[in-house]
């Protein structure tokens, strides 16, 4: 596969989060122009001028990546547009966009969650508020550290969508020496693993924290990949796409690094910290398995499928219930077949 191919236009990246930064900059590496969207002139203004995002320092922007917060100019002639925002503020920046996306380019989605309330996936939220370019959408999952991914690290993605021209054309986007794309058409199974593996992980930090081992997280990575599997085959999407590296590989790499925000929120909730405290704790960054928890467990209920790991998640998150005594409860269920 070439890695020079460049999209006939600029990318216009709408989010000036870690990953969204680091997004950018792995095609502003390649000379391709990048504009990153910012909600504010002020905010905008000081990534210009320090040339660098304050969580990524080092990592200096090329001359092909400028910071703006002129929306209408950047999107109207974008070849491709990336959404890169936290889930509960995708549909608000979806509608911000869509006013000035006339052209109807690409857009591929790498916001993992699920929308509370509606219990929709990212891509249905975008579809939804921007038709023209629902055919267009393509969705990224997989063990991408961001703060690994801008280091050049060898690293690996899923791109999913239901084209497969759309899905090619982001591989040739975002495909480098050290970011290696892969495809799919399960984008159920890549946006809902993508998602549900951070509940998942969650739990994991807690296993951590309280220092109970290796062999206990084998375990309850397995079953937790087990409970995400069941829900997504029950949704509609392939029981292999869980096997592979948008869920498994996204699984194993954010439970085993103190590099990912949901495993942080698991220790110091295993440490006796309030959810208020943990989340206070990541500086400003979101763990979206905490807003993913609940949305998470409305979907089984409304598919009929058992999530001990997620429920019991939910109560430790939001009912008061000790970490120690959610894993009690798990170990003290009615032994099964597996």
């Amino acid at each position: 596969m070439t890695t020079d191919t460049h999209p006939q236009g600029p990318v216009a990246v709408i989010g000036t989060t870690t990953w969204g930064t680091t997004l950018a900059l792995i095609m502003a590496r390649r000379g391709i122009e990048v504009r990153l969207l910012a909600r504010s002139g002020k905010e905008a203004s000081a990534l210009e001028a320090a040339r660098e995002h304050p969580r990524l320092p080092g990592m200096a922007f090329p001359d092909t990546l400028t910071v703006t917060d002129d929306w209408a100019n950047s999107l109207d002639d974008a070849a491709a547009v990336l959404f890169v925002v936290p889930s509960h503020t995708l549909r608000e920046n979806a509608r911000w966009a869509r006013t000035y996306l006339s052209r109807g380019p690409m857009v591929l989605c790498a916001t993992k969650g699920i929308e509370q309330g509606s219990g929709k996936r990212m891509s249905e939220v975008l579809a939804e508020e921007i038709p023209q370019v629902a055919d267009d959408i393509s969705v990224l999952s997989g063990p991408n550290l961001a703060r690994e991914v801008v280091r050049d690290l060898p690293t690996s993605t899923v791109i999913a969508s239901a084209s497969d021209a759309v899905a090619r054309r982001a591989q040739l986007l975002l495909n480098s020496k050290t970011f290696r794309v892969y495809t799919n058409s399960d984008v159920i199974g890549v946006e809902l693993g993508g998602a549900l593996k951070n509940v998942i992980v969650i739990g994991a930090g807690v296993i951590d924290g309280l220092g109970l081992g290796d062999n206990a997280k084998g375990g309850f990575l397995t079953r937790g990949l087990a409970e995400i599997t069941r829900l997504g085959v029950a949704a509609g999407a392939q029981p292999l796409t869980f096997m592979g590296n948008a869920v498994l590989g996204d699984l194993l790499a954010t439970a085993t690094s103190g590099l990912s925000r949901n495993h942080r929120v698991g220790i110091a909730l295993a440490q006796g910290n309030s959810l208020a405290q943990a989340l206070d704790s990541l500086g400003g960054e979101v763990a979206e398995g905490v807003t993913t928890a609940s949305s998470a467990l409305g979907m089984a209920k409304a598919y009929g499928v058992e999530m001990p790991i997620t429920e019991l998640t939910n109560r430790v998150l939001f009912d008061g219930l000790s970490a120690r005594d959610a894993l009690a409860s798990l170990m003290l269920r009615e032994p099964t077949q597996e």
